[in-house]
């Protein structure tokens, strides 16, 4: 079975969410990210968004993201309801709250609103974020169905916070809706700042790092797979977005049957 690609939201951290599909489309990406900025986000962008996505036949595999903070809340509601409104599939969820209690409490709110609007809210955890293994991500959403909260993978924080294909095994790969995919090299930075720059402008083309993609889509076979190139190199090699998106799903397309 072959894998649906999608070009993720960060790839293109400076374009407007209809534009990040303008731009999947006409590099040929099936699916795409979007991203929700709640200081410009209006329901004019939200009709823009599912005009776009209506008339290319792009899928929005993902919106993002919602990260609630000690000293905010991220509008998580109002995140769904724009996901609802241009019939993105999935919404990313993680948490810079300190306590892991508060993010289960916080998550499962949101999970309440996403079963009413037919979205699956997906737990990404992040090794530079309190939310930051697999373990705690599988706690967040053990009591919410399948359907309603998913896990999200990045392969990148997988490897960086010290999971193993094995702890994904452990769990039901129904848990895992997508995936995020990047590489990187080996060895892993330590310190926060370089840990937050490698998953910013670090991250290289699938195949061109160390990390065991083959080995995880194994694991989570047929999952879709969002391709999370965040990349300075990538950015500065091709400043056209369109021919950068082109780019990256040449690379895409070799692990689409895996």
């Amino acid at each position: 079975m072959t894998r649906l690609l999608s070009i993720a939201a960060g790839v293109h951290p400076d374009l407007a969410p209809e534009r990040m599909v303008e731009v999947a489309a006409a590099a040929g990406w099936p699916a795409c990210g979007v991203w929700f900025d709640p200081a410009t986000w209006t329901d004019a962008t939200a009709r823009a968004v599912k005009q776009r996505l209506d008339d290319t036949g792009v899928v929005a595999l993902d919106l993002e993201p919602i990260i609630p903070a000690p000293d905010h809340d991220d509008q998580g509601e109002r995140v769904i309801d724009a996901a609802a409104a241009v019939g993105a599939r999935h919404v990313l969820f993680t948490s810079r709250l300190p306590e892991l209690s508060a993010t289960i409490e916080r998550f499962s709110a949101l999970c309440d609103v996403a079963s009413t609007c037919g979205v699956t809210l997906v737990c990404e955890f992040l090794p530079i974020f309190p939310l930051r293994s697999l373990a705690m991500a599988r706690e967040v959403v053990s009591k919410h169905p399948l359907h309603v909260a998913g896990i999200l993978i990045d392969n990148l924080h997988l490897s960086r916070s010290g999971g193993t294909i094995d702890d994904v095994r452990a769990i039901d790969v129904r848990r895992f809706p997508y995936l995020q995919i990047a590489d990187a090299p080996v060895p892993a930075p330590t310190e926060f700042a370089a840990l937050l720059d490698e998953a910013l402008n670090g991250r290289l083309l699938p195949g061109d790092g160390a990390l065991p993609i083959a080995e995880l889509l194994a694991a989570v076979p047929f999952a879709p797979l969002s391709f999370e190139v965040r990349s300075r190199a990538l950015r500065d090699g091709f400043s056209d977005p369109v021919e950068r998106a082109r780019h990256l799903l040449v690379s895409a397309e070799k692990f689409s049957n895996l």
